[in-house]
């Protein structure tokens, strides 16, 4: 009997292929599950008040009032999207400075306390103030996950993990349609209820706090800012690596020019994905329900199947970009969303009119347009070194809150007026088309490393 030659056998190894999900270990899919655990909560608590907001505005409102509904409920969420927006950048800088890992228990404990408090609103005013709260608290968890995620999953499958992760939104936004579809009769303090159910997510922390490991890329960094910060108050010379540790992460994002252009053309995408959505998908179940109602239907049960179903698109949507990320690449991926989002737009809304067949392009249209999300968690990460990563990331998924929350106004305003959908969500959808050309322009990462 011959003997296998030592060549023959590494060639064996080597052509022996082993799917992407077997080469992870157990404390990869830890990580991912936190990650995805915490945008879950996310997704609950966002599509609660997107749900609810109606009728909460409703008995909050005097009858004097009562028409301008869809006004002050485009006015709650677009001062969620602002706490969002501020939250969301501060948690990113807090997670380049103290670790992923704590920065993300530190912002599901907030949200939770904080959604539990919206329950509690005796006036619109305060509404209001509980929502800009809660969205400061929302927001810094994204980042975080998104950071973590990117530094603990290998190369070729990086993608498709952030693909996983973002999927937990789309399963928040469905496990509240689902809840809301069974509590949605129960009188006129079923919102209430909607947002304290949303304390429960506290006792994640504890789990993560046990389960998951820091990221070894963030340990190393940290390792380095401390030394180099040593050096620096000891008044010793620093070297050009040292010196980039020792500046504030946000200023390094546009001090340097190659940094400054990847942030400012990411934040484009990031306005068009951000835009797009909350000022038009998230009219999707308030639409339904008006055409549920024409047919003498449930109006509140038709929103909350139409969440449901759209949210059955998204799941799929985040998680099909992920892999397609991983086999075409980033950019082909991203622009193809992009499109797709922008011709769906005026199908749903304007040339669909048989309830069911509306239910069918609002699958479809959850795949691209909330579905679209996931480019960022998966490109964003791979364009900006460790340690800034935490502040890059969250920067640019959270900046484009401070324009994006006047598209939930805008759309409420020309609802208002025109009293119909589809035309501001037409109009608003022509915002894909900034994405579709700005993504020509950022650069392909697909297979490459984590620059560190």
């Amino acid at each position: 009997m011959s003997e296998v030659s030592p060549v023959s056998e590494v060639v064996t190894k080597e052509t022996v292929s082993v799917p992407w999900y077997q080469a992870l270990g157990r404390k990869q899919w830890y990580t991912l599950i936190a990650a995805n655990l915490g945008w879950m909560f996310d997704g609950y608590e966002t599509y609660a008040l997107i749900l609810t907001v109606g009728l909460a505005v409703k008995q909050l409102l005097t009858t004097a009032h009562l028409a301008e509904i869809p006004f002050y409920a485009g006015l709650i969420i677009a001062i969620t999207l602002l706490g969002w927006g501020i939250g969301g950048i501060l948690g990113g800088i807090l997670a380049d400075y103290i670790g992923r890992r704590k920065a993300m228990m530190i912002s599901i404990l907030a949200y939770s306390i904080t959604t539990g408090l919206s329950a509690f609103s005796w006036s619109l005013a305060s509404l209001v103030i509980f929502r800009f709260i809660v969205g400061l608290c929302i927001g810094s968890e994204w980042g975080t996950g998104t950071a973590i995620m990117a530094e603990v999953w290998p190369d070729n499958a990086r993608a498709k993990g952030a693909g996983l992760m973002q999927s937990g939104l789309g399963i928040g936004f469905f496990i509240a349609s689902a809840v809301w579809y069974f509590m949605s009769g129960m009188g006129p303090n079923a919102w209430r209820i909607m947002f304290l159910i949303g304390v429960l997510p506290a006792l994640a922390t504890l789990w993560v706090r046990k389960s998951v490991d820091e990221s070894k890329l963030w340990d190393n960094a940290n390792k380095i800012r401390k030394e180099a910060s040593a050096k620096s108050k000891r008044g010793e010379t620093l070297n050009e690596e040292e010196q980039h540790y020792t500046k504030f992460t946000l200023s390094e994002l546009f001090s340097d020019r190659k940094l400054r252009r990847l942030t400012i053309l990411g934040s484009l995408m990031s306005l068009t994905t951000t835009v797009g959505w909350w000022g038009i998908s998230t009219w999707v179940p308030s639409y339904v329900a008006s055409i549920a109602a024409q047919h003498q239907f449930s109006a509140a049960q038709w929103a909350s199947l139409a969440g449901m179903i759209y949210n059955v698109g998204a799941i799929g949507g985040y998680i099909l970009l992920g892999f397609l990320a991983d086999s075409i690449g980033r950019k082909t991926t991203t622009i193809l969303y992009f499109f797709l989002s922008l011709v769906l737009t005026p199908i749903l809304f304007l040339f669909t009119h048989n309830l069911y067949t509306i239910l069918i392009f609002t699958l479809i249209n959850g795949i691209f347009t909330l579905g679209q999300y996931t480019w960022m968690p998966v490109w964003l990460p791979e364009c900006f070194p460790t340690r800034i990563r935490g502040t890059a990331v969250a920067f640019v998924f959270n900046a484009a809150r401070f324009v994006a929350f006047l598209g939930p106004l805008c759309s409420g305003l020309i609802i208002s007026k025109l009293g119909g959908y589809g035309i501001a969500a037409t109009v608003v959808g022509l915002i894909y088309l900034l994405g579709f050309v700005v993504a020509f322009f950022y650069p392909e990462t697909k297979g490459q490393q984590l620059p560190e």
